[in-house]
This record gives C-alpha cells, structure tokens and sequence, in this order.
C-alpha cells in the first residue's frame, strides 16, 4: 500500500523536479495529482513513464490524501497549504512562510531527521532555503565531531533559483552580448547577470545584510544548534543550475583536515573529491542533476586556531528543493505514516 501524493506547483521548474525524484527514487505512490493555477491547466507533466495532466488547484480537495509537496510561492501557499493541512494531508512546503514557525519543523533529513516527528501540530513540514540545505549537510557531521563555534560563508548562486524568467534573462543577455542591436536590460535582476555577478540576492535588510544571508544564518541555528554564529554573502552569478560556497568554519577544537576529509567521506549525502591538482574539484556544471552535495578544496585554515576551510556545491533544484522535499516524504514514512 502506498500514498495518495499531490504536486503543488507542477508545471515549475522544482515541481517539475519533484515529480522527477518521487519517480527516479521509486516513491511508493499510489495515485499522484499535479495541481497548478488554472491557466496551467490540463499542461501534460512527465511522471517516470507516464503523462499526467495537471488539475486545478484552486477547486482541489486534500481529503484522503497523504502528502502534498508544494513548489509555489509564499503567498499562494498561504492560501491553499492550511486547506491542505486541515484535511488530514501532510504538507512539505518548499517556500520560506513556515521555516521560522517554532510550531513547524525545519528539516534536512541527513541533519535532523527526528524533527519530522514534530509535524502533527500544524501538519506542515517545511524545507530550508536552497544554500542552506547544502551548507548544513556538510556542517552537521563535523559539529558531531568537534562543535562549530563561527561559519563565514559567501555564496554563488545560480539563476534557477529565481526561476524560469531569470534563467530567461541570462540566455536572452548572453546571446544579446554577440549580436550588436539585440542587447536585453536588466528586468528579473537590478543589474545585468551576464558576464557579471551580483552580491544581492531577496531584499535588504536594515542591518545592511540581504534576507538570503539572514534566511542562512536562521535556518542553520534552527537545523544544526541555536548557538553556532554564522555570517552570509549570498551573490548571484552566471550559472544556470547549481549552487556553490566557500564555507570557513571555526571550531571549539582542533580537527585535521584529513579527519575531516575522513568524515565527510562517511557522511549521508556527501561525496568528497578532493585533490590537489588541476580539475580535482567539481563545479557547478558536473552536479547538475545529481542528488548529492559535493565538497572539495578542504583545508586548514592557519590563521584562526581551529578552522577549516572547504568548497561545497549542489544542484539547486534537487538538494536545494526538489530532492530535500522528496526525502522529507521518505522520512515521514519511515518514521511516521509508515506505508508503503
């Protein structure tokens, strides 16, 4: 016996992207729905070897379904998620409206796996911002270890993160670069992405930070441990998929680098390459569509006494949304509704 499970949003690039996982990682799905607005509706979506169309949203009921993972924006979620909870069916939810709910567990399943535990007050399970869903995957084994005192971290971040219209932008200005007359101005973006980067990612905030800085140092204390001190700069570039950070990491001891290349090797969700020679790292274009999160150019970091200093890069739409909240629903199953 499986799960009735609804995609919400299923015609973006992370719904897309769900329906992708929960087909690829053999979800036990009995019956699937692909909900959307209703001028997507009827769109054809891939499910594995299947076709299905898209249903309205907006008239849909959850009664007598399982689990909903939403892929729409905050406002939108507002509205249809708590119809979705107050109907029995338990909501994964990819926007940032529920992640600083102390009511709502935040959760990266190779972190805090036992926080899904907690979903039954409001029925809704919230998934982390992109960069820090891949940030903390590689913290959490080495806090295990050694506990993280400070994370100095600076982001690179891909345009799929804005969506299909920022994607749009890059290509449109790229190509504009080489034909004189053609040049597209910046909509999606303040400045122009291509051939540029952009240190502001969400709004600013009166601090001088950008909401995308404080979502990562929040959703880090709320995932990993309240007393880690993190300090973010989050910067758009010209990548279409994939995020990547240079993370500096201080801890209360002293941890060798080759301890902690040891332990990220044995850590869920992790594969080190790591050497020292030309290309013996991965960027962005060579994690596209891989479900895990990569880290290389790990390091000591000689001039604070306990730090450590490494590279991490992920597919945005995968681990960043799309396979987070696939694995939530595995873990809520395992854990929890424990069907199929």
């Amino acid at each position: 016996m499986g799960y009735r499970v609804a995609v919400v949003g299923a015609t973006g690039n992370v719904g897309r992207e769900m329906l992708n996982i929960l087909a690829e990682r053999q979800f036990p799905v009995d019956e699937l729905a692909a909900l959307a607005s209703r001028r997507s509706l009827g769109t054809e979506c891939s499910f594995g070897d299947k076709t299905v169309k898209t249903q309205d949203l907006d008239t849909f009921d959850f009664t007598g379904w399982d689990i909903a993972l939403f892929a729409i924006g905050s406002d939108a979620t507002k509205i249809y998620a708590p119809k979705a909870a107050k109907a029995g069916c338990v909501v994964i939810d990819n926007s940032s409206l529920y992640r600083y709910d102390p009511d709502i567990p935040l959760v990266v399943p190779e972190v805090n796996p036992e926080a899904v535990d907690r979903y039954a007050k409001k029925m809704i399970i919230a998934n982390p911002n992109c960069s820090t869903a891949q940030m903390v995957v590689a913290l959490k084994p080495l806090h295990d270890r050694a506990k993280i005192k400070r994370v100095v971290v600076s982001t690179y971040q891909s345009v799929s993160g804005t969506g299909k219209d920022a994607i749009d932008e890059l290509w449109n200005q790229t190509k504009g670069m080489y034909v004189p007359g053609q040049e597209v101005p910046p909509s999606v973006y303040p400045k122009q992405i291509a051939f540029n980067v952009i240190p502001h990612i969400d709004v600013f905030m009166e601090d001088g930070s950008t909401k995308e800085e404080w979502k990562m140092v929040a959703e880090t204390k709320k995932i990993v441990d309240p007393s880690i001190k993190v300090t973010a700069t989050c910067v758009r570039v010209p990548v279409f998929v994939g995020h990547s950070e240079a993370i500096n990491i201080e801890f209360e001891e002293f941890i060798d680098e080759d301890e902690v290349r040891d332990i990220l090797r044995e850590a869920p969700g992790i594969l080190v390459v790591d050497k020292r020679e030309a290309g013996g790292y991965v960027t962005p274009v060579e994690c596209v569509g891989d479900y895990a999160t990569f880290i290389s150019r790990i390091r000591q970091d000689s001039t604070i006494e306990n730090g450590i200093n490494l590279w991490c890069v992920s597919d945005n739409l995968r681990k960043g949304a799309a396979l987070n909240a696939v694995q939530i629903a595995e873990t809520l199953g395992r854990r929890v509704l424990k069907k199929g």
